[in-house]
């Protein structure tokens, strides 16, 4: 067996927690509709871009498989949190506790929530990986900023695609929901393009570090 396929290092190790937190922190900031001017947007836009730019950063340095492994780490880590919060939203309060709503407000929508977001991510985060490992190929590692750029858009796309009628379907109202989704789509792009340059950069350094570059 090759050691090397079997082993993680250290940064992926981060990079991975890094990832988790990110999406669990999204599940929960996706509670809360946020508006920016006109712009209705959910609170998850905050970190959840972030999400996408560690999958471009896997995927670049270490491959479609670690990228696989840090989805379906990242999948497991959250269910696993959200199992918990479900639990405790169940759970009697005490009699001097007084926030019980408010926290089945934010944990008692978070398994629909998630329910909705294991789905569109998993898709999402798959053709998010699967187009920017395809690209690289075909391109022979150049080209890194459309890579990101166009796998980026193409798993947002499938995410709000999906996420947004299934995870606030009747919460947010029909006439607002096409624009909500085309406005993640947008943003979390530029998100992307904003950061691109210190993301090159990263991916640079992390090359040099790590010793590999992996094509698969």
């Amino acid at each position: 067996m090759n050691k090397k396929k079997t082993q993680v290092s250290v940064l992926f190790m981060l990079f991975s927690i890094l990832f988790c937190v990110c999406l669990i922190a999204a599940n929960v900031l996706e509670t809360k509709q946020i508006a920016f001017g006109p712009v209705s947007l959910t609170g998850g836009l905050i970190v959840f871009p972030v999400s996408y730019i560690i999958n471009d950063v896997v995927c670049e340095v270490w491959g479609y498989q670690k990228a696989r492994l840090l989805i379906w780490t990242g999948f497991a880590m959250n269910f696993f949190f959200v199992a918990l919060g479900a639990i405790c939203d169940v759970i009697p309060a005490a009699p001097y506790w007084t926030n019980d709503a408010g926290f089945h407000a934010i944990f008692g929508l978070a398994p629909r929530i998630a329910a909705a977001s294991f789905v569109a991510f998993i898709i999402g985060s798959f053709a998010n990986a699967y187009v920017m490992s395809v690209m690289k190929i075909r391109d022979g590692g150049k080209h890194f900023s459309a890579r990101a750029i166009l796998s980026t858009i193409a798993g947002e796309s499938c995410d709000s695609l999906i996420f947004f009628p299934l995870a606030l379907g009747g919460v947010v109202p029909t006439s607002y929901m096409p624009l909500l989704m085309l406005w993640h789509v947008i943003l979390q792009s530029v998100y992307e393009m904003m950061v691109l340059t210190i993301t090159l950069r990263g991916i640079q350094v992390i090359n040099k570090n790590e010793g590999e570059y992996v094509y698969d």
